[in-house]
Order: C-alpha cells, then sequence, then structure tokens
C-alpha cells in the first residue's frame, strides 16, 4: 500500500505542479499588456528619480517634488496632444471634403480618374469585393478604430496614475525589496541597486536632452524648408529619438515622406539632413550628453535594443540599454570578482 500511496502522492504533485504553471503562464500572457504598461511606469518613474531627488533636496519636501514633475509630465503629455490633434483633424476634414470630388472626377470621362475608371471599371469591382458586406466592414473599422482611441487614452491614464504612486512610494518599494536580501549583504546590495538606479537616472536625462536637440532641428529645418506641421513631426522625432538605434531613424524617413509634399528635392535634401544628423548624433552629440552618464559597448546597445524590441516592443527597446547598464554593473561587482578568486 505505501508504494502505490507514495506513487500516487508523487503523480498528483507532479500534476498539480503543472497544472498551475499552466494557468501562471496562460495568466501572464493574457495580462502581459497590462504588465508592460506597469514596467513602462516603473522605467519612467526609476528616470524620473534624480529629479524629485534633487528638488526634495531644495526643501520641497518629497511629495511637493513630485507634484511639481507630475505636473511638468503633464504640461509635456497636453503639449504633445495639443500638436498632434489639431494636425490630425485637419486632414480627417480634409480627406472628408476631398472624397465627393474624387467621387465626381470618377464620373466624368475628360478626368485622370474618370479614364481609369473607364478603362478598369473600377466602381464596379469594388461593388463586387465589398458586396453586402461593405456597411458592416465600414462599421468594424470604426469601432475598431474606436477601441484603439479608448485603449490608448485609458493606457496612457493607467501610466500616468501608475508614475505618480511610484514616485511617491519609491524610498517605501526600494525598502521592501531590500528586505528579501539577507542582513550580511543587505548593505552591498543596496549601494550596487542605488549605482544602477543613478545610472539609470542619468541615462534617461541625458536620453531627454538628445531627443529635445533633436526635435529641435527637426523643427527648424522643417520651418526654413516650409515642410508642413513643423511642430508636430518636432515632437515626433523627439519621441521616436528616445528609442535607441532605429528611432531617429524612422523619424528621418517619416519627415522625409512629409517632405514629398513640397517637392522631391526638399524630400531628398530632408533625407540628407538627417543622414548628416544621426553621424553627429552618435559621434559628438550623444557622447558629449552621456559622458557623466553610461558607457556602453555599441554591440552591447544593438542587440540590447534588438532582443528588447523583439520582446516587448517599442518599450522593450527603450529599456533595453538601462538594463543592460544594470546587468553590466552586476556582473563587474559581483560576478567577475568571484571568478577571479577561484
Amino acid at each position: 500500500m505505501r508504494p502505490t500511496a507514495s506513487w500516487f502522492v508523487a503523480g498528483f504533485s507532479v500534476g498539480l505542479g503543472l497544472t498551475l504553471a499552466y494557468t501562471l503562464l496562460e495568466t501572464v500572457l493574457h495580462i502581459s499588456g497590462l504588465l508592460t504598461l506597469l514596467l513602462l511606469a516603473l522605467f519612467v518613474a526609476i528616470s524620473l528619480e534624480p529629479v524629485v531627488a534633487w528638488l526634495a533636496r531644495r526643501r520641497l519636501g518629497r511629495g511637493r517634488a513630485v507634484v511639481v514633475v507630475v505636473i511638468g509630465l503633464l504640461a509635456v503629455l497636453a503639449g504633445f496632444l495639443a500638436l498632434v490633434v489639431p494636425v490630425v483633424s485637419k486632414e480627417i476634414s480634409a480627406l472628408t471634403g476631398a472624397v465627393p470630388k474624387w467621387l465626381q472626377q470618377l464620373h466624368d470621362h475628360h478626368s485622370t480618374l474618370g479614364r481609369l475608371e473607364d478603362r478598369y471599371h473600377l466602381i464596379s469591382k469594388a461593388r463586387e469585393q465589398l458586396g453586402a458586406g461593405a456597411g458592416q466592414a465600414v462599421l468594424g473599422g470604426l469601432l475598431g478604430a474606436g477601441h484603439i482611441v479608448i485603449s490608448a487614452v485609458a493606457g496612457t491614464a493607467l501610466v500616468v496614475v501608475v508614475i505618480v504612486y511610484f514616485m511617491v512610494g519609491m524610498e517605501q518599494l526600494k525598502y521592501f525589496a531590500y528586505r528579501f536580501v539577507p542582513l550580511s549583504r543587505r548593505a552591498r546590495v543596496i549601494d550596487l541597486t542605488e549605482r544602477i538606479l543613478l545610472q539609470v537616472g542619468r541615462y534617461m536625462l541625458g536620453n531627454v536632452v538628445t531627443s529635445a536637440l533633436a526635435g529641435l532641428a527637426t523643427f527648424l529645418w522643417c520651418v526654413g524648408m516650409d515642410v508642413p506641421y513643423a511642430a508636430a513631426l518636432g515632437v515626433f522625432v523627439a519621441l521616436m529619438d528616445m528609442v535607441p538605434v532605429v528611432g531617429s531613424t524612422i523619424g528621418g524617413v517619416v519627415v522625409s515622406l512629409v517632405a514629398l509634399t513640397v517637392s522631391f528635392l526638399v524630400a531628398v535634401i530632408t533625407a540628407c539632413f538627417y543622414i548628416g544628423f544621426r553621424l553627429a548624433e552618435d559621434y559628438l552629440i550623444m557622447p558629449k550628453a552621456m559622458s557623466y552618464a553610461v558607457n556602453v559597448h555599441p554591440i552591447v546597445t544593438v542587440v540590447g535594443v534588438v532582443i528588447g524590441g523583439a520582446l516587448l516592443g517599442v518599450v522593450g527597446a527603450l529599456i533595453a540599454i538601462p538594463v543592460a547598464v544594470g546587468i553590466g554593473l552586476v556582473l563587474e561587482e559581483s560576478v567577475f570578482p568571484r571568478i577571479d578568486e577561484v
């Protein structure tokens, strides 16, 4: 009886463990989007910690310092929306106003669209493709767009609220985490953790400086070359420039495409401008801005951004370098010395 009972208990324990592991994995995958937002909020709070600490030392107190930083963060977000929303609304209005003209030209045999309709019968083919489900497709597209907008607004509000909670309770959060470390090693872990957080904060401040310069350069270039939406494109490039390796390239491509609305020559010149600015940023601006922050090998940067982007998208690419910095400090302070002693 005992061997049978032992095998039963062992099998039951293994089955229960596998079930719990599977349930936990499914739960994590189901809330992966929420976990990514929480990770982003924690990263932003850690990045803003040097600013909060600096203001707190100026006799403001931590609570008031957090309020000042949050007001500044909301002001930046409101400014971005004030620049982007009118541009999007204007383009949607222009598109809505152009649709009746396009439909009229399709029935005009002397226009370009009319000649294309006579040759290829675009309207009849479109009706055949859409069929009876055209209304449902349009309604589904509108509902999908509305869902995306609501999700973006809700996600942004969640991130801002969680950032505030993280900044207010950062000291308590760190103290709670430190209590899981044995007392004999706690002082060393606290010192290493504080250094990592300081490096992350400095890196993000340096990244903000270089991104602001990229946005300002974009704004001035667009104003000088009469490229439309100069302010909105400047903010867009500044935000994209915060993503290492690929962000500034994507921003330059978008601005060059918008410059096509002016002329092909202006678009080519704009592309050349961004190539030159990227070289200047990599070899002149970035080393100066990061000279007091971090020093990460380019190979580590590229690999970290690729892996982070594949795992967590834009958020993963954004936090890749700070994570690499933290891993590097742990290796230098803890792992390598132990290996050298062997």
